[in-house]
């Protein structure tokens, strides 16, 4: 019974969630030949102005790569935090995780969003943006590695004198580091691929070449830039890959 009260609360989710989108699948097959036809004269793609769009790619992984490590260095206090057996501070425990769930919860876009208007266009606010959202996602995942790692470890150190963070530094740190440094390398692919798209909102990288060959309805132009986005996270997710076998 309770399986089937499970099952008939997920089917009532989903009708109440269709009844809100509204799924329409006559006016998408409508809007399919469209698109081709958009498409269909896209081609050649115009790659004309190839360095500018070069740098916008350079810009797009500079605003991943540094937003990821600063990301980094705010999310290493924060695991300390959230981390139940080895927080310093238990009372902070569950506001720490509260401030992880609202980094989280806020999109690097939405950070972007609003930051450009406190800094200014360019990549600045988007690398910004890349760090606030980050710093919540590696906390998580960093402070789920430490409180699955063997609480032996964490026994033995504390028993030798050590207070929980000495321990969770000396010794837990170390231990997982493997996966925690695999964790760093999958938000670094995932924002590579998140920054394509920050130059909407005047956050730098491809994506302010793309929003505006968008609005010009340059779609030669459009196509040229997507083959560059790809091609960009295609190169980011084998060379993480490739890394994170090494380390695993």
């Amino acid at each position: 019974m309770r399986r089937l009260g499970w099952l008939a609360g997920l089917a009532a989710l989903h009708a109440a969630c269709i009844w809100v989108v509204e799924p329409d699948l006559p006016r998408l097959l409508a809007g399919i030949p469209r698109m081709l036809g958009w498409f269909a004269n896209a081609f050649p793609p115009d790659f004309s102005g190839l360095p500018d769009l070069l740098r916008r790619a350079a810009e797009t992984v500079a605003i991943a790569t540094l937003g990821t490590s600063v990301a980094a260095l705010l999310a290493l206090p924060l695991t300390f935090f959230a981390t139940r057996p080895v927080a310093p501070l238990r009372l902070l425990h569950q506001p720490a995780r509260a401030l992880l769930d609202l980094l989280r919860g806020v999109d690097s876009f939405v950070f972007a969003l609003v930051l450009v208007a406190a800094v200014g266009l360019g990549p600045f606010a988007g690398m910004l943006g890349v760090a606030l959202h980050s710093a919540g996602s590696l906390a998580k995942l960093w402070s789920e590695t430490l409180e699955a790692a063997d609480p032996a470890l964490l026994e033995a150190a504390t028993s030798a004198g050590g207070s929980r963070a000495q321990a969770a530094a000396v010794v837990l740190l170390p231990e997982t580091l493997p996966q925690t440094a695999s964790s760093l390398l999958y938000v670094w692919e995932f924002n590579i691929r998140a920054s394509t798209v920050l130059g909407l909102v005047g956050a730098g990288g491809l994506g302010q070449e793309l929003k505006n060959a968008v609005d010009l309805l340059d779609f030669t132009r459009v196509v040229a830039i997507l083959s560059l986005i790809v091609a960009l996270v295609f190169t980011a997710d084998r060379l993480s890959a490739a890394l994170r076998r090494r380390l695993l």
